[in-house]
């Protein structure tokens, strides 16, 4: 018999088809997931409506899934990345929170600080073993809130956990109910969400999560990981891959409120940023990131990227100020010691370097017609060209100017010694037959060449 829903007031399904179904093997979805061969994409054509909440922000894991592919930052690096996060997300706290290891003396500390200073956002958040000594733990540090891992997929409930499915939900719950009497709030991390068995375990499990909610008056944030980037955002396509079905059921069938619902993605398949703003679209308000996607194997969602999605979305950057993007980059690059790839969106070196001739000179006469936005506002990094047989000296002198490796020479004119010193060699290469344009290292090296000459 069919039911009357009483959000969609249309007659639907009932609600008793998502329970919990045990299996005495672990279904690992083969169609979707044969192993030797690559993963494929089934759809199904159901479509479910755009449902993108009022409000909707990051959240950002740099502290925690980004330190699992790296070398540890130090305390006082990260207390140098969370003031710039604080000033990235602006007042209104739009990087609304952040997690921290808490396992080490090093990041307790570290955590203790950046709480400390007193910022309202990001918010510092824990991820802990799910022990009642780690809750008392957080509880103790003044920490409000924890991500607990809560496997979802039969891969970790048979395979890691040696359980079976309601086993594993009993297991959970248990240890849900002692962070809410440790006093602290807790964030269930969905593990492997996308290779996890939605409507016999997921919905059932959120479900009870939603009921313990509300016996308690405790928030319950459920975090839908994509463990292995398997998601994909094409409409129709089959659960569970389907970003968009996720969330969907989570929200409708599963009642779990817009707010407190989180997806957190991986790159694994070039899709981390695509999959992140999906969830938005179909009703997640937060999605979890790390700076410049640094995170386990290829890594999260990069934080920056979410940003521009955010103003794009929103029409408003919403107080954020993404000039500090690019004194984090180049943070990370001189004291962190990272080197992120120069063509990388938004934070690379050559991200806005007019490399073809024909573009520079375009660039040179107006900027906005081979410049995403202006980055010279937004993100203090003008554009940039660089040097070719149709440069000339004024294209010499704006490559140097634009320079940030050249600040001494901020403000050449383009009939400085030196501009005509770097054309005549340009020149030169060119007559010789040279047809690529010429890389910036040639012209600082040439550069160094010029001032021991003229020393």
């Amino acid at each position: 018999m069919f039911e009357l829903d009483k959000k969609s007031n249309l007659l639907e399904l009932p609600e008793h088809r998502y329970q919990l179904k045990e299996v005495d093997e672990a279904r690992m979805f083969r169609e979707f997931y044969p192993y030797e061969e690559i993963p494929k994409i089934a759809f199904n054509n159901v479509h479910v409506p755009v449902n993108m909440p009022s409000e909707i922000w990051i959240t950002d894991t740099t502290f925690r899934d980004g330190q699992q592919s790296r070398a540890p930052y130090t305390a006082d690096q990260i207390v140098k990345i969370y003031k710039l996060l604080n000033r990235l997300g602006g007042p209104k706290g739009i990087i609304r929170q952040t997690e921290f290891f808490l396992y080490s003396e090093q990041d307790r500390r570290a955590a203790l600080e950046c709480m400390n200073l007193g910022y309202d956002f990001p918010e510092v958040t824990s991820w802990i073993r799910a022990s009642k000594k780690d809750f008392q733990f957080v509880k103790e540090m003044g920490i409000k809130e924890t991500g607990i891992l809560v496997s979802c997929s039969d891969y970790h409930i048979f395979h890691k956990l040696h359980m079976k499915r309601g086993e594993a939900i009993e297991h959970y719950l248990g240890v849900v109910k002692d962070c809410i009497e440790a006093g602290v709030k807790p964030r269930c991390h969905f593990e492997d969400i996308t290779r996890a068995d939605i409507f016999h375990f997921v919905i059932p499990f959120a479900r009870e999560l939603m009921k313990l909610m509300g016996e308690t008056g405790v928030p319950i944030k459920i975090r839908a990981c994509d463990t292995m980037g398997y998601g994909v955002s094409y409409p129709g396509a089959m659960i569970p891959r389907s970003v968009h079905g996720i969330i969907y059921n989570l929200h409708k069938d599963a009642d779990v409120p817009h707010a407190l619902l989180e997806w957190h993605g991986h790159n694994d398949f070039y899709r981390a940023v695509a999959n992140s703003t999906t969830a938005w679209l179909y009703g997640a308000s937060a999605v979890n990131c790390s700076l410049f996607g640094i995170g386990e194997r290829t890594g999260n969602t990069p934080l920056e990227a979410m940003v521009f999605e955010y103003a794009q979305l929103k029409g408003t950057l919403d107080g954020m100020d993404p000039t500090a993007i690019t004194e984090l980059a180049e943070y990370y690059e001189r004291e962190v010691g990272e080197v992120i790839p120069p063509r990388t969106p938004f934070v690379g070196k050559n991200f806005n370097v007019t490399r073809a001739g024909i573009h520079a000179d375009g660039l040179l006469k107006n900027e906005e017609i081979y410049n995403i936005f202006d980055t010279g506002k937004i993100l203090n990094r003008p554009p940039r060209v660089a040097i070719s047989n149709t440069s000339g000296l004024a294209g010499i002198a704006h490559w140097m100017n634009s320079n940030p490796a050249l600040y001494a020479y901020k403000g050449i004119d383009k009939n400085n010694p030196l501009c005509i010193y770097l054309k005549d060699w340009v020149d030169e290469q060119y007559a010789q037959g040279r047809v690529t344009v010429i890389t910036d290292e040639e012209l600082e090296e040439l550069i160094h060449v010029y001032e021991k000459i003229t020393d």
